[in-house]
């Protein structure tokens, strides 16, 4: 199994849970985090005053899939939440050693 994270722009989180819905994943975690990176930040007015803003608002999307879904869910991902423009995000996979459903016991792949 794999972990899949996806840190995306905020307002591509309905189009990223649909084109995974449409392959068959429903289960995911959604985390409002702040980030920087090549984007950087930017300056803003408030109130007359200048201030940076350095981190920038933007969604992580948490999904378990089997070692079969990964290689779909990237390319949905990669489909609906690239603009081509610099801060679209990142993607990581990591490797998940075991999954427990807490409610049945089930275990890895019956988890998922």
């Amino acid at each position: 199994m794999k972990k899949v994270e996806a840190i995306i722009k905020p307002f591509k989180l309905d189009d990223v849970r649909e084109g995974l819905a449409e392959i068959g994943i429903t289960g995911m975690t959604v985390t409002e985090v702040k980030g920087f990176g090549r984007q950087k930040g930017h300056t803003e007015l408030y109130r007359g005053a200048e201030y940076n803003v350095d981190f920038l608002p933007k969604v992580k999307v948490e999904i378990v899939v089997t070692e079969e879904q990964v290689e779909r869910c990237l390319e949905s991902i990669m489909k609906v939440a690239q603009s081509g423009k610099i801060g679209d995000g990142k993607i990581f996979v990591t490797n998940v050693e075991r999954v427990i459903r807490i409610r049945t016991g089930e275990e890895n792949d019956e988890a998922v």
